[in-house]
């Protein structure tokens, strides 16, 4: 399963290396392309390769939703009791899908792909994953490298249940670990992309922060958000009686008038520190609400417009 956007030059070469990957596999499969509102003619070329082979859905989507709503589209039109996705830049070799099929024959629940050798840039990119991929493993308790790559192979029944919301994609091993799903990895090649430009930037380390905080309350949290949000209250009040303390004291035993000494500072750090709570406390009481919204009226975050199989097209 491929979520593709403005893939155009290489569409054409990754089905060619899928097939010819998994035909040497001798098993039955099924690809299943999705176009998450691409503007240039992926999708003409994946409704092409659909009309012709049987074994290709092509999933057009109607606007550009994002990677994780791509990724739950064709995780529910997928029919295989084992499910890989992987990106469609080809940054992702298709030669190493039969490491992954390995894997989970050994048992596994889910595999997931481990850049060991990353072909990006220091600063911009390596870094901050591995300082986002070590905050994830701490957080979450699974312990792989790579949360952050598409690569992955799922046994069917471990996601008929996943619901993804947000950015949450990279985070999937970590959300199907509170059902029990055992989980390995493998490592894989990471080459330069061959065409195109990237459609990720030094801007998506700030929502994978704010991704990290939602899988803390998530997997922690989220049936006793009250643990939460009491821990944080208690800390402020605490933070409060130690600052009140310390100005009486100065009063009491100095003499030192309380507006003109710590009046100003004392008013400021109140208000950034309530400022923060509530855009924090907001964001999470936020996810709780949307999760409820989706799995109470089982609305989908995304809209697919058409499905071209050969014979229907």
């Amino acid at each position: 399963m491929v979520p593709l956007y403005n893939e155009e030059p290489v569409a054409k070469e990754l089905y060619e290396r899928l097939t010819d990957t998994m035909g040497r596999q001798g098993l039955q499969y099924e690809i299943v392309f999705v176009d998450d509102g691409s503007t240039d003619k992926t999708l003409s070329l994946i409704k092409d390769i659909a009309e012709k082979d049987s074994r290709v859905v092509a999933i057009e989507l109607r606007r550009n939703f994002g990677q994780t709503a791509a990724l739950a589209a064709g995780f529910d039109i997928a029919n295989g009791r084992i499910v890989i996705s992987m990106d469609g830049d080809l940054q992702h070799s298709p030669e190493e899908i039969p490491g992954f099929l390995a894997k989970i024959n050994e048992g596994w629940d889910v595999v997931s792909g481990w850049r060991k050798h990353r072909a990006d840039s220091m600063l911009m990119r390596k870094i901050p994953s591995r300082v986002a991929n070590w905050l994830a493993s701490k957080i979450s308790g699974v312990g792989i490298h790579d949360f952050g790559t598409t690569f992955k192979a799922y046994r069917r029944e471990v996601i008929e249940e996943l619901n993804l919301y947000g950015e949450m994609h990279r985070f999937i091993p970590a959300l199907l670990s509170r059902s029990g799903a055992k989980i390995s990895e493998v490592p894989i090649k990471n080459v330069a992309r061959q065409e195109g430009a990237s459609n990720y930037g030094i801007s998506r380390t700030f929502r994978v922060i704010f991704d990290l905080i939602t899988l803390k309350f998530l997997l922690g949290y989220i049936t006793k958000p009250l643990h939460f949000f009491g821990r944080a209250g208690m800390y402020c009040i605490l933070a409060a009686l130690l600052m009140d303390a310390y100005v009486l004291y100065d009063k009491m035993v100095y003499n030192v008038p309380i507006l003109v000494a710590h009046g100003p500072m004392a008013g400021l750090a109140a208000v950034l520190l309530l400022v923060g709570l509530i855009f924090i406390s907001t964001g999470l009481i936020g996810e709780m609400v949307s999760r409820v919204y989706f799995e109470s009226t089982n609305k989908k975050v995304y809209s697919v417009r058409n499905i071209f199989r050969k014979g229907n097209l």
